[in-house]
C-alpha cells in the first residue's frame, strides 16, 4: 500500500482532490489530502512558503507514514518538493502535476508570470485572488467546475509566493515524474526542462487542462498509481 500525500495548487484546499481520491483507495491505497495553511479551512492561519513545507513534512511525521509519494499540483510543486528531501526514507517517489518546482534560491515569483503574480499581490493586500471566470476557458473544464474553483478559492497567502525554496541537494537526485498537461501548453517551464534531464525523472502527458483532478480525475488516479509502481 503507498501512502499518497496530495497538495493542490494556489487557492486550493485538500477538497481539490474529492473525485481523485476514491480512485486510489478502490486501487488498495492511502490518501491524504492537504490544506495548506492559509486557504480553506485553515485560510485563517498565517502562511509562507517554509510554513507550507512544515505542513507536508509535519503531516507526514506526525502519522509516520512510509512508502510516500508525494503530490503537488501547481503552485505547490514548490512546497511538495522541498518536503521530499525533508521526508529522507520515507519517499517513495514524487509527482508533479503541471506544478513548478522549486530552484534552491528562488522564489515562485521568480519564474515565468511573476511580474503580473506580484502586480496582483500589491493590489490585493498581499494576496492573490483566485482567477476570473474566463481565466479557466480552454481547460477542459465545465461552467459547474470552474464556478467551484472560483467560488470555494481561497486568495492566496503573499508569502508563500515570494520567499525563496531552500534545498540542500539537487532536485534531480528525487525519483520523480513530472506530468505535463498538453491544453496548458505542450512544452515544460524551463526549471522543469532543465531537471528533467535527470535519469531520476520521467515525463507523462496528459491531453487536459491545468486543472486534472476536476477535468480528468480517474485518468489522474491511473497516472499516479502508475508512477508509484516505478522502481
Amino acid at each position: 500500500m503507498t501512502n499518497f500525500v496530495m497538495v493542490a495548487g494556489a487557492w486550493l484546499g485538500a477538497w481539490a482532490w474529492d473525485e481523485v481520491a476514491p480512485a486510489l483507495r478502490e486501487a488498495g491505497h492511502d490518501v491524504h489530502a492537504l490544506t495548506l495553511s492559509g486557504l480553506a479551512e485553515k485560510k485563517d492561519l498565517p502562511a509562507g512558503q517554509q510554513t507550507h513545507v512544515e505542513d507536508i513534512v509535519g503531516h507526514v511525521e506526525r502519522h509516520d507514514l512510509r512508502d510516500v509519494v508525494l503530490v503537488g499540483h501547481s503552485y505547490s510543486g514548490i512546497p511538495v518538493g522541498q518536503a521530499a528531501e525533508r521526508i529522507g526514507g520515507r519517499l517513495r517517489r514524487v509527482v508533479f502535476v503541471d506544478s513548478n518546482v522549486p530552484v534552491d534560491g528562488k522564489a515562485f515569483v521568480s519564474g515565468v508570470g511573476g511580474d503580473h503574480v506580484r502586480r496582483e499581490l500589491d493590489a490585493n493586500n498581499g494576496s492573490w485572488p483566485p482567477l476570473p471566470p474566463d481565466e479557466y476557458a480552454g481547460q477542459e473544464l465545465t461552467d459547474e467546475q470552474i464556478q467551484r474553483i472560483v467560488t470555494e478559492g481561497t486568495p492566496h497567502p503573499g508569502a508563500s509566493l515570494t520567499e525563496p525554496a531552500a534545498l540542500e541537494r539537487p532536485l534531480g537526485e528525487l525519483p520523480a515524474t513530472y506530468l505535463k498537461c498538453l491544453l496548458d501548453g505542450t512544452e515544460p517551464m524551463p526549471a522543469v526542462a532543465e531537471v528533467l534531464k535527470s535519469e531520476h525523472w520521467e515525463m507523462v502527458e496528459m491531453d487536459t487542462g491545468h486543472w486534472p483532478m476536476f477535468s480528468r480525475p480517474r485518468e489522474l488516479a491511473q497516472v499516479l498509481v502508475e508512477a508509484a509502481a516505478r522502481d
